[in-house]
């Protein structure tokens, strides 16, 4: 009951309906970091302790650059609400582990002070800030986020690092790919982000079961994928779940083009995001001179979503016809 009286307490009078509920930025973010828990202790698995290194740096650095940032600037902490942590565990979860830790601390920076903070902080900014520092960090340092380490198990004296399966799609080494199975249980080159499919679909699966995201940008953005790579492939159902399975795919769907900040509102929205982001990801990989797109795709998405939600709030209020 007191709890109830205390959030009554703080309510500001305006238009109905008014909801209550005890959950916040801080438990959603917790939620997030939980739900990423199984991808990271696959990636420590896989990698080994230079992950956790890594991941470290990568969080430390995101909330100390915000905590600065406040203290300078004169304005209330925010740390606590745990948006920095996520920012920078997802930054970690975007790049090679092998990649120098200056390098991680440097997007950090990129991502909570230019990205976030300079546009008025949680909640102002108009693109992703892992998925902006990641394309600043691969266009910046292009060989280190491109030397991608080999799982410890496939690691030998001649060869610790080695392509990743899109890099060996892109290159026609199509005999050299690993099997389906072996890129859903994560036995493969990478990032931390996309060694294991497994790991990363239970945290999605987890965060959609605590309603913390929607199922319509990851249905929408993964069924894409698909269907697009599907058809491409002369309906090879095996090369549709590689393309799932490959890359960012499944990070991407499920912990950054579901940013509530950066995507669209409505349901209608939702769905228009995640089509665009498995249309763009796909052209990329297939005909662009990348082998992959999942970053540049939401980024893209994310210029889209004011356009998205005015057309669709528009849709949604009767249509939206121009008054006479």
């Amino acid at each position: 009951m007191e709890k109830t009286r205390n959030f009554h307490d703080k309510l500001i009078v305006s238009s109905a309906p008014h909801i209550v509920t005890d959950s916040d930025t801080t438990k959603v973010m917790g939620t997030v970091l939980l739900a990423l828990l199984p991808a990271f202790v696959a990636g420590v698995y896989v990698f080994g302790g230079r992950v956790v290194l890594l991941a470290i740096a990568c969080v430390i650095s995101a909330v100390g650059f915000e905590w600065l940032y406040n203290l300078i600037t004169h304005k209330e902490q925010t740390i606590g609400d745990l948006s920095a942590a996520v920012t920078g565990l997802l930054i970690a979860f975007n790049v090679p582990a092998s990649l120098p830790i200056w390098m991680g601390v440097l997007g950090s920076f990129v991502a909570i002070v230019v990205v976030k903070q300079l546009y008025g902080g949680i909640g102002k900014n108009f693109v992703n800030p892992a998925i902006t520092a990641r394309i600043f960090l691969f266009i910046s340092f292009s060989a280190a986020m491109t030397t991608w380490p080999l799982p410890r198990t496939a690691a030998s004296a001649d060869a610790v690092t080695g392509p990743t399966p899109l890099n060996l799609l892109a290159g026609g080494e199509t005999s050299k790919l690993p099997s389906n199975m072996e890129m859903f249980l994560g036995f493969i080159g990478g990032s931390v982000g996309e060694v294991s499919a497994l790991a990363l679909l239970i945290g999605g699966i987890f965060l959609i079961w605590r309603k913390v995201i929607s199922p319509i940008i990851p249905a929408a953005f993964l069924g894409t994928v698909f269907v697009f790579a599907f058809l491409n492939y002369g309906f090879s159902l095996h090369m549709a779940i590689f393309h799932i399975c490959a890359g960012g795919a499944m990070l991407g769907a499920f912990f950054m083009a579901t940013d509530y900040v950066t995507t669209p509102k409505l349901p209608m929205g939702k769905l228009i995001f995640g089509i665009g982001c498995g249309v763009i990801t796909m052209a990329i990989r297939i005909w662009g001179s990348y082998p992959e797109g999942v970053s540049f795709s939401i980024l893209l998405m994310n210029i889209c979503t004011p356009l998205i939600n005015r057309l669709t709030y528009k849709y949604y209020c009767g249509g939206g016809k121009d008054e006479k």
